[in-house]
Formats: C-alpha cells, sequence, structure tokens
C-alpha cells in the first residue's frame, strides 16, 4: 500500500474542491497562451490540461513552463496528458492517461507518489474499474456527446453519467465530451458534479465570462467558493 506524501496529501484535497477542467492546446494559432489561461483560471478554472498531439519534449516543456506560472498564480492544478516523462520533468500536479496509454503502476514509478494519476473511461466497466484502481486519484467519463475532439468516438451519453453517480463513487469522477453551459443542466441532473470542457472555454469570445459560468453553476449552494490566489500545496 502507497503512503501519501505531504504534498500528495495537499493536491488530493485541492483535487476534491475542484469542479471545473479545462483542456486546451498551446494557443499557437492564436498566440495568446498566457493571456487565455490567466482569463480561464481567473474566471474559475480549478485544473488546466496542455492537450495537444504531436508536440516534441521541448515544445511542450517550453509551453508547460507557461501553464505552470498560471496555475501557481491562481492555485489550480496543472495537468500533463499522456507523457509521465514529461509530467515527472516539470513536477505536474496531475498526469492524466487514456486507455490506449501507459498502464499506471508503470506510470506511477516513473512519477512517482506525489502526482495525481486521471484515467479516462468510455463505458460502464471502464469506470467501474477506474473507480477503484489502485494508484487512481480520479476518473473522466464520456463522450457524453459527440466531440471533435474525439472524432469518431461513440457517445455513451447521460446514461452513463447516471450509471457512475448511482455507483456512489467515492473517487472524484468528471463528465466529458461536448459539454457546453447550454447542455450543463442536462449533466448536472444526470448526477454528475464535475465537468471537463474544451470548446466551451477554448472558443468562447469571453474566456473568462464563460469559465466563470460554469464555476457559478458547477458549485451552486452545495459547493465551497473557489479557492485560487494563494492557494498553494
Amino acid at each position: 500500500m502507497r503512503l501519501p506524501t505531504d504534498r500528495a496529501v495537499a493536491l488530493r484535497a485541492k483535487l476534491g474542491r475542484a469542479r471545473l477542467y479545462l483542456c486546451t492546446d498551446a494557443r499557437e494559432a492564436q498566440g495568446d497562451l498566457e493571456d487565455f489561461l490567466d482569463a480561464a483560471l481567473g474566471g474559475g478554472v480549478d485544473i488546466v490540461q496542455l492537450r495537444q498531439k504531436g508536440l516534441e519534449a521541448r515544445q511542450e516543456l517550453e509551453h508547460l513552463a507557461v501553464f505552470r506560472a498560471v496555475c501557481d498564480r491562481y492555485g489550480a492544478l496543472l495537468a500533463v496528458n499522456d507523457r509521465a516523462d514529461i509530467a515527472h520533468a516539470v513536477r505536474a500536479d496531475v498526469l492524466h492517461l487514456g486507455q490506449d496509454d501507459l498502464p499506471v503502476r508503470k506510470a506511477r514509478a516513473i512519477v512517482g507518489e506525489d502526482i495525481l494519476i486521471g484515467r479516462s473511461t468510455h463505458s460502464e466497466e471502464q469506470a467501474a474499474a477506474a473507480a477503484v484502481e489502485p494508484g487512481v486519484d480520479y476518473f473522466a467519463t464520456g463522450p457524453t456527446w459527440p466531440t471533435p475532439t474525439k472524432p469518431g468516438r461513440p457517445a455513451p451519453g447521460l446514461g452513463l453519467l447516471s450509471y457512475v453517480a448511482g455507483r456512489k463513487v467515492a473517487r472524484p469522477w468528471f463528465a466529458i465530451g461536448g459539454i457546453g453551459l447550454d447542455n450543463l443542466d442536462q449533466v448536472l441532473a444526470a448526477g454528475a458534479s464535475r465537468v471537463v470542457v474544451v470548446r466551451a472555454i477554448t472558443e468562447a469570445e469571453d474566456p473568462r465570462e464563460a469559465a466563470a459560468g460554469f464555476a457559478r453553476r458547477l458549485r451552486h449552494e452545495r459547493f465551497s467558493p473557489a479557492v485560487h490566489p494563494g492557494d498553494t500545496p
């Protein structure tokens, strides 16, 4: 049985409060990465992940340095997608693994015990496994609706969210896939209280206001208010 480090305990406490998780590319086309992250995290994003396939390691490290600086400014969690070596190199807060990535046990051997590990799940069987898999700290499940970020992947829909919610999972879990402010109420009604979003913030005219809209509705009266500047592990 692994013994949690002080950093891991602090990160898990912060994860427990998290409601809004953003995945974004490095904004190379827009050239506004730091300003965009400042707006999104300032609006209430709790976790932000750099998700951009095909980056060379040096490029990814450079972009993640910007992510790290903004995350530290707001006390948000920094997530690295897929790459355990990169997560270890930048001392990320989170490593997120897909079903076809490194097994959790192998990834844990690389990153150590003081980085959180998340899992993607796309079916009831995968979600049930991730809910109890040793070494996993949270999981995301979906897509709730079809999304161009995962072309061709079937969307199990709101039924998958209802299934997970009905299991009373102790581990934090997030709904993902095609979620926007226009359909968030359906996600909440299905039993999810945490969401991963992409286009709803990355393509918003005002990313800060879009993030704030999610944050207000996700936290509502039942959840603690956002903890951002000064909230460091």
